[in-house]
């Protein structure tokens, strides 16, 4: 699943990005935006950047526009996350999807993804589902589950047989 590409993140957003995260740690509503912390693959110290929660068939995903960003690598590494907006803050744990499983929330973000964001994909929602899945390996997609909702299936009996 290594295979994605980094793009250069654009100026629009390295320069919006701490403007985001300040309006967001304020609480400020921006759609599905929330912070991302995720402890950092080499330091150890807590990175935090602004995303979007994509929302697909009642699961939350992550999608990185950007291909093999920091926060991409640093999520592979992490064992949790957190996700931030005001005071409301959520542990979560992320599974990196197979570019099979990615293909259909790559389809659903690309709809609704503003234009500048949809340069930086080579192919369109209407594409082929081949197409998808292509460029699904080009932008690694993780399925977000809430530590609350992992702990209490893990303690769940299982059911006798």
């Amino acid at each position: 699943m290594t295979m994605a590409k980094t793009f250069r993140v654009p100026l629009f957003l390295r320069v919006g990005n701490p403007i985001a995260s300040a309006l967001l740690r304020r609480g400020v509503k921006m759609g599905t935006n929330t912070l991302l912390t995720v402890p950092g693959r080499k330091s150890g110290l807590p990175r935090t950047t602004p995303v979007t929660v994509i929302e697909h068939g009642g699961r939350r995903y992550l999608q990185s526009p950007f291909g093999e960003a920091d926060w991409v690598r640093n999520l592979r590494a992490a064992d949790t996350a957190t996700l931030t907006r005001g005071r409301h803050t959520e542990t979560i744990s992320a599974i990196e999807l197979t570019a099979e499983e990615a293909a259909p929330i790559l389809r659903s973000a690309l709809t609704i993804a503003p234009g500048l964001i949809r340069a930086y994909f080579d192919v369109t929602p209407d594409a082929p589902l081949e197409d998808i899945v292509r460029e699904a390996r080009r932008h690694p997609v993780f399925e977000l589950i809430s530590a609350t909702a992992r702990d209490a299936a893990a303690m769940r009996p299982s059911p006798s047989t």
